[in-house]
């Protein structure tokens, strides 16, 4: 079984904004549903399919598969739960740790959060300057959440 560990922050200032090369993410869920979750993105010009398992703290099962780029377009377009949640992700290496950075778009404009993936939950690790307070436990900022209840409805 695949694992992902993961943590979740918000960020500061905007001094993250020159660091990594911004991606488009349009992604869409088959399944939101809290114990399984079955995603469909093309990120740049990559399809995958992911599925993931209920979150337990920073630790969920998860299982990636690279689709092809037509049969996403037409997931997302003609299956997936609606509205999509699209956004850029920037990937940014910090001491030894690579941070993701999710600006988002749509009815989720002006959300801008960061994660990190660890090897365990207990994994120590150093934060740049633009890592704010840590939103890893609050349900509404997971992507299949934020379809349902968008940031601008907050």
């Amino acid at each position: 079984m695949g694992v992902e560990i993961e943590r979740k922050f918000l960020l500061r200032g905007d001094d993250w904004m020159t660091l990594g090369e911004p991606v488009f993410f349009r992604q869409g869920y088959l399944s939101s549903h809290k114990d399984r979750v079955v995603r469909v993105r093309i990120e740049g010009d990559r399809a995958v399919m992911t599925i993931k398992g209920r979150n337990v703290g920073a630790v969920r099962g998860e299982w990636e598969y690279p689709i092809p780029m037509a049969d996403a377009a037409e997931l997302l377009d003609g299956l997936c739960e609606q509205p999509l949640i699209e956004k850029y992700r920037r990937k940014i290496a910090f001491a030894g740790n690579v941070w993701e950075v999710d600006e988002f778009l749509g009815a989720n404009a002006g959300l801008v959060v960061a994660e990190i993936e660890l090897q365990s939950e207990d994994q120590p690790f150093d934060k740049p300057d633009w890592i704010g307070d840590e939103v890893t436990d609050d349900l509404r900022y997971l992507n299949s959440s934020l379809i349902k209840h968008p940031y601008s409805a907050w």
